[in-house]
């Protein structure tokens, strides 16, 4: 018997155009990802009245019942349960609120203080860029993680601790696309325009920079939401993150590690959570990507 293979073109094709469903169509909208995205912000919003328990609630008797479709599941917890008897699917609720949330603040943040730092490199040069430049070159080369244990080991844990820990480590991306972008702006006829008018600069960086950056600050605030979220979920599971009782997915991953042969659904239901997230973010950044540049989506 001889094994029949597709050829190239046509397997790589039939790729382009399983993912292309998944995105939503060759240039279509992402519906799936953008639902996936509004289901993670809903929760951050209205959490408390449509989760069916309390995150905390604890009910031993009930501890370790499987998700309803398993033998031995509950209508009453949809998801199952822990160790403790809370409910899985209000602590996902719980914990896509603060993954929604650090994520939201971190990537304003992050963004603000890159894009400022990013348009004084790109529209003074010289002494500034050079020195902007070093900082973000110097930030980028120290680790996150042993930077997190740093702070960790110094500062009250909780959300604005790991706020700023993300803040401190994603703003320099901003900053790099910003500072590129400015360097081709300033050689426009419309910021000449505006400097031998008098313009000042702040007016200059609001009115005619800043507006020409949103929809590439958009695409990158919109591919990190679930990088954010990947970060803040590792770490709360290595105890540097959310702590306890707030809920964290990552939290709900390092409480499950030990019941992983006899509660799958510990670990599993948080990780897939993560995962959703991150892949729903990522497809509804590169849709507007291609959206925002044309060129590229003909490519």
């Amino acid at each position: 018997m001889t094994e029949t293979t597709l050829p190239r073109p046509l397997l790589g094709r039939l790729l382009r155009g399983a993912a292309a469903r998944i995105r939503g169509g060759e240039g279509g909208f992402p519906w799936l990802a953008a639902s996936v995205l509004a289901t993670v912000l809903a929760c951050a919003l209205f959490g408390p009245w449509i989760a069916p328990h309390e995150a905390g609630a604890i009910s031993l008797a009930d501890a370790m019942t499987p998700p309803a479709w398993e033998e031995g599941g509950s209508s009453e917890f949809l998801l199952g349960t822990d160790n403790l008897g809370r409910d899985i699917l209000s602590r996902i609720i719980a914990g896509a609120r603060v993954s929604a949330v650090v994520a939201l603040y971190a990537i304003v943040i992050s963004g603000l203080i890159g894009a400022v730092l990013g348009m004084a490199a790109g529209y003074f040069g010289g002494v500034v860029d050079a020195l902007i430049s070093r900082l973000i070159d110097i930030q980028m080369s120290v680790p996150s993680i042993p930077l997190a244990m740093l702070f960790a080991a110094v500062l009250p844990p909780g959300e604005a601790m790991v706020i700023f820990i993300i803040v401190l480590s994603y703003w320099t991306w901003y900053a790099r696309i910003v500072r590129g972008e400015v360097l081709s702006l300033r050689e426009r006829d419309f910021i000449a325009l505006a400097k031998i008018a008098g313009v000042a600069t702040p007016v200059i960086f609001i009115r005619h920079l800043a507006p020409n950056l949103l929809n590439i600050l958009l695409v990158l605030a919109t591919l990190q939401f679930g990088s954010v979220i990947v970060f803040e979920a590792g770490l709360s599971f290595l105890g540097l993150g959310i702590q306890p009782p707030q809920v964290s997915w990552g939290g709900m991953l390092a409480d499950g590690r030990n019941f992983i042969e006899v509660a799958w659904w510990l670990i599993t239901i948080p990780g897939i959570a993560i995962m959703a997230a991150c892949l729903a973010s990522n497809l509804v950044g590169d849709w507007l990507r291609d959206t925002f540049d044309p060129v590229r989506r003909q490519i």
